[in-house]
């Protein structure tokens, strides 16, 4: 899947890797998508809150070897 920014959080524990796609997701434009890794087991719920919750959606969820890959597009508003 074709990205605009990526972001590596792996070995970050919650809620770094939230906070991290925060900043990330300030950086780029609506409708721009944002590469997220992340390894904590709690990552894959607290995404799909935290997209519930801000209207960002979340367009692909990857997992290979614990290793969690997130696909997020910034709402436009």
């Amino acid at each position: 899947m074709e990205f605009n920014k990526e972001v590596d959080a792996t070995g970050l524990k919650c809620p770094l890797p939230i906070l991290r796609c925060k900043k990330a997701l300030s950086e780029i434009e609506p409708a721009q998508v944002l590469k997220i890794i992340a390894t904590d087991t709690g990552a894959v719920k607290d995404f799909k809150a935290f997209c519930t919750q801000t209207g960002h959606t979340l367009l692909q969820l990857d997992e290979a070897n614990s290793v969690y890959v997130f696909y997020i597009k910034k709402r436009v508003v």
